[in-house]
Formats: structure tokens, sequence, C-alpha cells
């Protein structure tokens, strides 16, 4: 055999690799330079193998040119320690109810054990990432989020210690990008009088884009995209059409504060949003340098 022909240890022949790289050159000029907010969250924080591929992602792309932030959640971590304490999550309209007590436990997991551990997988790899909060210089000011009741109109729900962004200054990010740096952002945010808040890690990654003006927002979920009643994905879809799915209930529960931060984000300044499927391996790359998708894009409103 030749060698265009040899199949390598990967499964593919030299040439089919050349072809891959070839397809993702014009994405890499269109994209050199222009920032990109990722929302790392789902099986892609908690399966090992896609752990390793989200962090090579990363790293490619800050290494042809990107200026990569990531915004991390962690549900599943968060239930862990509460579970061992003795406490049960609770969750309204998507959001998880923070006592106090609650907030300790997010606040070590977020911004302690999910945090490092990116870190340290991304500079694993040969990045440079450098871990954050949103306290962190106050780079992300908030204050107490109340809840509108949809059953009493009205009336508000309180939902403890959850915070709603009034500020983010993003010289910070911009330092750190400026010196070839990856942020790693925990949502945690700071209140006026030194509070600190559990921010849903979807908002705070669009609050993010818009202030950065990013190129593209990706959040990375459980599901394959934005799913219609007959549960078939959607692969392109406008912020009115996202608007008719919620209100017609295709679109609810822990689906609504990233929907809502993927309209935000599409009508203030982001030029594409896109929920994609954190389940397939290299999603990041698959969405950003090829033509294949693997998710439902939103693009910017006209």
């Amino acid at each position: 055999m030749t060698a265009s022909t040899s199949s390598s240890p990967g499964g593919f022949t030299p040439a089919a690799k050349a072809s891959v790289l070839a397809e993702a050159l014009p994405y890499i000029k269109r994209f050199h330079g222009k920032t990109i907010v990722v929302k790392y969250g789902g099986n892609a924080m908690t399966d090992e193998h896609l752990k390793q591929c989200f962090a090579r992602d990363v790293v490619l792309l800050k290494l042809v040119g990107m200026n990569v932030v990531v915004v991390h959640g962690g549900g599943p971590q968060i239930e862990n320690l509460l579970g061992r304490v003795g406490k049960k999550g609770e969750f309204v309209q998507g959001m998880r109810v923070t006592d106090a007590e609650t907030m300790e436990v997010v606040e070590m997991v977020l911004g302690g054990h999910v945090n490092k551990e990116i870190v340290h997988l991304i500079n694993q790899h040969g990045g440079k990432a450098v871990g954050l909060t949103g306290k962190d210089g106050n780079f992300i000011r908030a204050r107490k989020l109340m809840l509108p009741n949809k059953e009493a109109p009205g009336d508000l729900i309180d939902v403890g210690q959850v915070g709603e962004i009034i500020h983010v200054d993003p010289s910070l990010i911009g330092l750190l990008d400026s010196g070839a740096f990856i942020p790693v952002i925990a949502p945690i945010g700071a209140g006026k009088d030194g509070e600190t808040f559990n921010i849903n890690a979807d908002v705070v990654a669009g609050k993010i884009a818009e202030v950065l003006k990013a190129e593209k927002l990706i959040l990375l979920t459980n599901t394959a995209g934005v799913l219609d009643k007959a549960g078939k994905l959607v692969t392109g879809i406008t912020p009115e059409q996202i608007e008719e799915m919620v209100e017609d209930g295709t679109l609810s529960g822990g689906m609504l504060p990233k929907i809502g931060s993927a309209l935000d984000a599409a009508r203030n300044g982001v030029r594409s949003v896109h929920i994609i499927d954190g389940r397939v391996e290299h999603a990041l790359l698959l969405e950003i340098l090829t033509d294949h998708g693997v998710g439902t894009m939103i693009r910017a409103s006209a």
C-alpha cells in the first residue's frame, strides 16, 4: 500500500487526516483572534475520556489563535457532597435553592475541587489555564435573585443565596487572554456587601459572552441540542422560534436558564450560540472546525 492508503493507528489514512486538516483551515482563519466562550457541564465533566477530549480541544483552539474562555458548572459534584452531609438538592425553575449551608458546599465544590481539576486537565495537555471565581477582583458583581411565582402572579420566590448578575468587568479576562492564558471560571458572584452568590453557570457564560462580544457561545449539554415536541433535533433556529417553544412548554425545567442565556446572548452581540451534545467526543472541534455540527445553532437576531 502507498502512504496515502495505509491506515494509521487511529483508523484513518494519512490522506484522510490531511483532508480533515484542510477542512479546518477556513474556520481557523475565520475565528483567529476571536473569543469563544464555552459553558462546560454535563457528561463531558464526569466521563473520564470526555474530560480528556475537552481539555485537548480547548488547548488546540487556543494554539490556533482563538481566545477560549471556559465557564463551568458542577451539579453532580454538588449533589454528591450535599448527600454526604445529609442534604438533598432542590430546584425551582431550573435554579438551585441555596441556603447558607448549601452555599458553603457550592463554593467548596465549584471554586475548589471542580475548578482546580479543569485547570489541571488543560495544563496537563499543554495549555496555560488559570482558575477564577467571580469574586476574584470582584469581576462578577451580583445581587439576590427573586423568581416570579407563576402560580401567583405578582408574588416572588426566595431561593436563597442565588444571584443575578448586575455587572461583569472584562479587564481581568482580557489580561489573561493577552498573556496566552485560558480563564476557567466558576459561577460564583460577589455582592456589594461582600455576600457570596451562587449563579447559574449558563447565565454566567451568556453574560460573559455578551460583555466580551464573543464570536460564539457554546453550551455543552447532555442532549443532542434543542429538541422539538417529537424529540427530533432542531439544528438551526431563530430566537423567535425558541420563544414559541418556551411558550408551548416544549422547553422547560433545567433547559430554561440555558435557553434564556442563549437568547440574551444572541440578541446582545454574540454572533452565534450553539447548544451541543457534550457526550460526543471532541464536540468542540466538530462544532467549530468542521462542516459537521453536533447540536443546535441559534443565530444572532438581524
